[in-house]
């Protein structure tokens, strides 16, 4: 069994090495159990015909975030539902995503995410919430 230290890092390593989050963009920062930070550089694929950043970028950024705090607590947890506010558009720069799992039992886990610009300017903000399983995350084969 890892101690948790170890487990963290397993876990970091899982989302670092995720094909989705990384064709897009999206860097890992932070992982501790129950906290997770990630970040998007804008970049003139992510804008939309407006000039300003897709929504679907803003809610991957944010649910990469989620995916992370809910699953570091070595359990695979999937989401049942989500739930994204826009509040302040965004044509460049780097965003931030922090994850917070705000409640957490044995089957369910909450978390709010704050999406930030470089300013600290509230961007969006997300709420999450996943089903645990009883799989250990992160799994240890790979799926085919």
């Amino acid at each position: 069994m890892l101690d948790e230290q170890a487990q963290l890092e397993a876990i970091k390593r899982h989302f670092a090495e995720d094909h989705f989050a990384a064709t897009t963009g999206i860097r890992v920062l932070e992982l501790q159990r129950g906290y997770a930070r990630a970040a998007l550089t804008v970049e003139d694929r992510h804008l939309n015909s407006a000039g300003i950043l897709q929504g679907g970028a803003i809610f991957t950024l944010a649910d990469f975030a989620f995916a992370m705090a809910c699953n570091s607590g070595g359990r695979l947890a999937v989401a049942i539902n989500t739930n994204l506010s826009f509040l302040k558009a965004t044509r460049s720069g780097t965003l931030i995503a922090e994850a917070t799992e705000v409640a957490r039992s044995r089957k369910i886990s909450t978390c709010t995410v704050r999406v930030l610009d470089e300013a600290e300017e509230l961007v969006a903000l997300f709420q999450g919430t996943a089903y645990i399983t009883s799989e250990p995350f992160p799994p240890t084969a790979s799926p085919l």
